[in-house]
C-alpha cells in the first residue's frame, strides 16, 4: 500500500483563536493579534485572512506598519490560551490516529501518517482529513488546511501551494504531480527545505528551477553540497524517505533564553538583565539534572549589529555565579558601548555529570554551601513559583524579571 501523509495547518492560528473566543468569522473580521500598549515597533503576531485579502496586511508585521482600517480589532496576545487550543487540536488528532503517527511540527502545524487508518475506517485520505477538519471547526471554531501526499515533503508542498489557497482547504498530490505541479513552484526558495543561502548557491551553479535541480547529476550535487546535494536531488524528484516514527534525537542538547528589551539599555542595565536571565536558565538547568561546559552570549544593538560569542571550560557547572561570570567575561571583552535592545544566553555541552570537579579558586566547603543554597532556592521556586524568591535588584527600574515571568514566549500568558 502506498504511504499517505497529511500536513494540517491552522489558518492564521493566533488570530483564529481570538476570533473563536469572540464568535467572529476570520473571513470578515478585521482583527490583529498585537499589544497596542507597546511601541509602534511591536510585532503583530497574526492577522485574519480578511485583512490579508482586502488590505494586503501580511500575517506578521509591526503595529506602525498597519494601515488605518475602520473597526480594527486589536487582540492582546494570550500565549497560554493559544497553547491550550493547540493541545486540543492535537487531542483531536489522537482521537483518529496513534501518537506514533503524529508529529507536532509547531504550535499550529502537524504531520499525520494516514496509511494504516484508511482501511481501518474504510475511508479515502480526503474523507478522513475532512472528518478531522470538521471536528476542529465544530469543537474549536478553527479552520484547518490540509495537504496530502505519498511522503511528508510532497504533503507539505501541496499544503503550501494548493491546500491553503481555497475552500475546502484540502488538496492531494501524488508522484504523478511532480512534473506538472512541483516543478512549477517558483522561486526555488519557496520549497520547504531550500533556504536563501542554498538557493543562491544553486543559482551560481546555473540551477534556477526544480526541474533543473531534478535533472542535475546527483554526484555533481554531492560534490557541491555534500550529502545535502543528494537530498536536494531527491526532493526535486518528489522523493522523501523520512519515517515519521523515527523520532529525531539531537546529538547535543542546549538550553537558551532570550528577550527583546522595550527600550535602549546601557552596559550596566544589560548586566542586570543578564544576571536575571542566567538565574532563570540555571534553574532550568538544575531542574533537568544537567550541568554545562559551555556558555554562549548574544547581544543585539538598538541600531544594527551586535555580537554572538561563546566560551567553554574544563569542568561542568550548574552554579549561577560561575556561569554568570563566564557570560560577563564575554560581555566585557566584546561589548563596545552601543545601546542594547536584544540579549540572549545559552548553555551547551550539557550532561548528567555524576562527579563534581572542584575549582582551585573555591574551597570544597564553600562549593557545598553554594550547592545547598541553590537546591533550597530551587525547591522554594518549584513549590511557590519563580517570583517567590528574587534578588533585590529585581525591584529596580532596569529589571525585567517580574514582567518576563508573567509571559510565554515574550507575550502575555
Amino acid at each position: 500500500m502506498e504511504e499517505v501523509y497529511a500536513v494540517i495547518d491552522l489558518k492564521s492560528f493566533y488570530a483564529s483563536c481570538e476570533c473563536a473566543a469572540r464568535g467572529l468569522d476570520i473571513f470578515s473580521a478585521p482583527l490583529v493579534v498585537a499589544d497596542k500598549s507597546r511601541s509602534a515597533n511591536s510585532i503583530v503576531m497574526s492577522t485574519t485572512p480578511f485583512l490579508k485579502a482586502n488590505y494586503g496586511v501580511p500575517n506578521v508585521c509591526r503595529i506602525g506598519d498597519l494601515p488605518a482600517i475602520p473597526g480594527m480589532i486589536f487582540a492582546k496576545p494570550r500565549m497560554a490560551y493559544y497553547l491550550e487550543m493547540s493541545a486540543k487540536v492535537v487531542s483531536i488528532f489522537l482521537d483518529f490516529l496513534d501518537e506514533e503517527d503524529v508529529h507536532v511540527y509547531s504550535v499550529d502545524e502537524s504531520f499525520l501518517r494516514l496509511t494504516p487508518y484508511l482501511s481501518l475506517y474504510k475511508q479515502t485520505a480526503e474523507e478522513l482529513c475532512a472528518d478531522i477538519q470538521n471536528r476542529i471547526k465544530e469543537e474549536l471554531g478553527l479552520v484547518a488546511t490540509v495537504g496530502m501526499g505519498p511522503n511528508m515533503f510532497l504533503a507539505k508542498i501541496c499544503l503550501d501551494n494548493e491546500g491553503k489557497k481555497t475552500p475546502p482547504y484540502r488538496a492531494k498530490w501524488g508522484y504523478e504531480d511532480v512534473k506538472t505541479k512541483l516543478w512549477g513552484v517558483k522561486p526555488i526558495t519557496k520549497i520547504w527545505g531550500i533556504s536563501d543561502g542554498i538557493g543562491s548557491h544553486l543559482d551560481r551553479l546555473g540551477i534556477r528551477s526544480l526541474e533543473e535541480l531534478a535533472q542535475a547529476d546527483p554526484y555533481w550535487l554531492k560534490k557541491e553540497f555534500g550529502v545535502l546535494g543528494l537530498q536536494l536531488h531527491d526532493l526535486a524528484n518528489g522523493i522523501d524517505r523520512t519515517d515519521i516514527r523515527e523520532k529525531y534525537v539531537p546529538k547535543e542538547r542546549n538550553l537558551s533564553i532570550g528577550q527583546t528589551l522595550m527600550r535602549d539599555y546601557d552596559g550596566k542595565g544589560a548586566k542586570l538583565v543578564l544576571r536575571e536571565m542566567v538565574d532563570d536558565l540555571c534553574l532550568r538547568l538544575r531542574m533537568a539534572g544537567y550541568k554545562t561546559r559551555r556558555v554562549g552570549l548574544f547581544v543585539g544593538y538598538a541600531n544594527e549589529g551586535g555580537f554572538s560569542r561563546q566560551t567553554s571550560f574544563d569542568y561542568p557547572s550548574d552554579d549561577n555565579d560561575a556561569l554568570y561570570a563566564a557570560a560577563m567575561g564575554l560581555f566585557s571583552r566584546f561589548y563596545q558601548g552601543q545601546p542594547i535592545r536584544h540579549l540572549g544566553v545559552s548553555f551547551g555541552k550539557l550532561g548528567h555529570y555524576e562527579f563534581r570537579q572542584e575549582s582551585i579558586f573555591v574551597s570544597p566547603e564553600e562549593a557545598t554551601k553554594k550547592e545547598q543554597l541553590n537546591q533550597a532556592l530551587d525547591t522554594i521556586k518549584k513549590v511557590f513559583g519563580k517570583d517567590a524568591c528574587l534578588r533585590a535588584s529585581s525591584l529596580t527600574e532596569d529589571s525585567t524579571v517580574l514582567t518576563r515571568h508573567k509571559q510565554i514566549g515574550g507575550h502575555n500568558a
